[in-house]
């Protein structure tokens, strides 16, 4: 099954790049694995994992999601997915409200910060605020506090040299 998704994420992001230039697709499969180091093994969460960009970024549909993975995955996918002129409170609230929602969100995020180092300094320097203003409360009692928190501190001492 996680085989099949990961082909299917693969498939879904083809012709994608992250900043950096690495194809796209890694970013989800990272996302995936960093939940797999934090002890987060549950198919429905992996699953997510790999599917949480698809809606926002790709042509991929409710259904293929469905299909692929069950109601619970696509909730949290839809969850994950940032709208056309949508509320970043009321993104991060919906997120709050469905734990493994929060738990993917977080590792995205830990990844993310981790990828922001060959950002430019103006983007870093909003990925800061941004992770600062939602993020270190949502990562707060969680297994991702602490890494946030020093990956986040490590971008600032970058974008402040």
């Amino acid at each position: 099954m996680i085989a099949q998704a990961i082909d299917f994420t693969m498939k879904k992001h083809e012709g994608q790049f992250r900043m950096g230039g690495d194809p796209y697709y890694k970013h989800p499969i990272q996302v995936m694995n960093i939940l797999i180091r934090k002890g987060i093994t549950k198919t429905a969460y992996l699953l997510t994992a790999l599917f949480h960009d698809l809606l926002e970024d790709t042509d991929a549909t409710d259904k293929e999601i469905l299909d692929l993975g069950n109601k619970r995955v696509l909730n949290a996918v839809k969850l994950l997915t940032k709208t056309e002129g949508y509320d970043m409170h009321t993104y991060i609230e919906g997120i709050k409200s469905n734990l493994m929602a929060r738990m993917i969100k977080l590792a995205d995020r830990l990844h993310n910060l981790l990828s922001a180092v060959v950002a430019n300094k103006k983007f870093q320097l909003r990925y800061i605020k941004e992770t600062e203003r939602y993020y270190l409360d949502l990562a707060k009692g969680t297994v991702f506090e602490d890494d946030i928190n020093n990956a986040l501190n490590a971008l600032k001492r970058i974008a402040h040299d």
